[in-house]
């Protein structure tokens, strides 16, 4: 429901907190794409396919999509971003389902970017950065299977950057006294738009929910 925040809906919808579900007990979906807006709200790109030849892909799971994806298109080199669901089994599924545990899938943020204004590595230091990758299945507040850390790579090279940078987080977080990070690294599944509303939720609503926050710890290499 447009307006409600991540927090009313996991509760009035959550199957499952702490476990994904299986595919065979996952919903079937539908072959119906979400329609969604052709142009971004902040920066007035274009929100879907075509995009400019030489940008490349991202993809992030860190809590709620809508302080995730803000996160990102503040980051200078993002030509464009959008919220939507992956890593699950469900087609074209809707926020509700997703809430409901029964479709697998991630809340995450799909990044266009300008390789030529902004490495993948600064993408991943954002990422690090301002979530905590230590809390399975949830982020904050927002307690369920949808909410999990997750890296979702496009090619070889963006595997290797996001296992390196995740190594070298962990020892951040071992000094700090912090637990091992959750945040899955797998390749990047078929991404599904979220609804119209969803779509640069904070911009459209200044003083909307945002339940991502970090841990505190810089990505410093020294």
């Amino acid at each position: 429901m447009p307006g409600i925040g991540c927090q009313v809906n996991r509760d009035k919808y959550m199957f499952s907190e702490k476990s994904l579900i299986s595919k065979e007990k996952a919903l079937s979906g539908r072959l119906e794409k979400m329609p969604v807006p052709s142009s971004h709200f902040v920066n007035s790109h274009s929100l879907v396919p075509p995009f400019p030849e030489n940008v490349l892909f991202a993809m992030f799971g860190m809590g709620c999509f809508w302080g995730a994806e803000k996160k990102f298109w503040q980051v200078h080199g993002v030509y464009t971003t959008a919220v939507g669901y992956a890593a699950g089994y469900t087609p074209n599924p809707t926020y509700e389902e997703v809430c409901s545990g029964l479709t697998g899938h991630n809340e995450v943020v799909f990044v266009v970017y300008d390789p030529g204004q902004v490495t993948y590595e600064k993408l991943l230091i954002t990422f690090w950065e301002t979530h905590n990758p230590t809390q399975g299945m949830r982020q904050g507040n927002d307690i369920g299977t949808q909410y999990r850390s997750g890296i979702y790579y496009y090619d070889e090279k963006q595997k290797q950057l996001a296992e390196e940078t995740k190594a070298h987080y962990q020892k951040l977080l071992d000094s700090a006294g912090h637990g091992g990070s959750t945040t899955e690294v797998i390749k990047a599944p078929e991404f599904y738009y979220a609804e119209d509303y969803h779509q640069q939720y904070l911009a459209k609503n200044p003083n909307g929910y945002c339940g991502l926050g970090g841990v505190g710890i810089c990505y410093s290499k020294e």
